[in-house]
């Protein structure tokens, strides 16, 4: 059951922030950030340029620059977890009520695509640092097209009511749009997205090979329950992720306890000189 805020947060506007992996510039975060206009506070703080497939990794090795964009908008030359991190720990004056990441130019659906995606990753970031946080991805429709308007309409009343009951801690929302028409909204699960790995060499002007890791023609699978069969039927897939990887069911099981006596026995063992 989720909590409502506190009766004192209701006084106070609501601080919205926004990312993506696309870049700072982006058509689907500029569409959803007029479209959440009147809701609250709006904050950007994006990527300077395109970051997708970055997963949750750092900067850790080199300065991060920040380049103001606007009033409560900074462009980051850095990972969409940069960004987050920025955001809520140094360029906000205080943590924002709702983190939305997004709208991807592209699906996030199945285990493979949340590993990989900077925009799921940022909204798991953003539930790291204890934030309300959704990632919201569209796929496109028959003719390669984006209808972002569309998806900043179904992501409007998802915000407001986030606004108003909290999610469920550690819970992070993968929200997947389809084009219109829509038939309507479901609750889903992970599906599965295999990928043929492509590697394409080439040579530069010296003789010397370089690669390309390419995207090959994923097969997507999944139960009728699946994100993947949702959002192919045409409707809104909402998918709850949780930070805890932890596979309890295997913790429980016989195949762990023994490989723990296993190791245990080893370890007892006095090495040989």
């Amino acid at each position: 059951m989720s909590a409502k805020p506190p009766r004192s947060a209701k006084t106070r506007k609501p601080v919205i922030l926004l990312t993506n992996d696309d870049g700072f510039i982006a058509d689907g975060l500029q569409t959803l950030r007029r479209a959440l206009r009147g809701l609250g506070e709006i904050w950007i703080v994006a990527p300077d340029r395109e970051k997708s497939a970055c997963s949750l990794s750092l900067t850790l090795h080199r300065p991060l620059r920040v380049q103001k964009a606007g009033p409560r908008g900074f462009a980051v030359d850095g990972t969409p977890a940069d960004c987050v991190y920025l955001a809520v720990r140094k360029l906000m004056p205080r943590p924002p009520d709702l983190l939305l990441s997004g709208i991807n130019r592209g699906p996030n659906l199945g285990q493979q695509d949340i590993a990989y995606s900077g925009t799921v990753a940022a909204a798991i970031q953003g539930t790291f640092l204890e934030i309300p946080s959704v990632a919201v991805s569209l796929s496109s429709d028959a003719h390669e097209r984006y209808p972002f308007e569309f998806a900043a309409r179904v992501v409007r009343p998802l915000a407001a009511y986030l606004l108003t009951h909290r999610l469920p801690a550690g819970t992070t929302l993968n929200v997947n749009v389809p084009p219109p028409p829509c038939k309507g909204v479901r609750v889903t699960d992970l599906g599965q997205k295999r990928y043929t790995p492509e590697i394409v060499e080439k040579k530069d002007p010296r003789e010397n090979s370089y690669f390309w890791i390419g995207t090959g023609r994923p097969r997507p699978s999944g139960g009728a329950s699946s994100d993947i069969r949702a959002v192919a039927a045409g409707f809104v897939s909402i998918t709850p992720l949780h930070k805890d990887m932890t596979d309890h069911q295997a913790v429980r099981g016989i195949f762990f306890r023994r490989l723990a006596s296993v190791i245990s026995g080893d370890a007892g063992r006095t090495p040989r000189r």
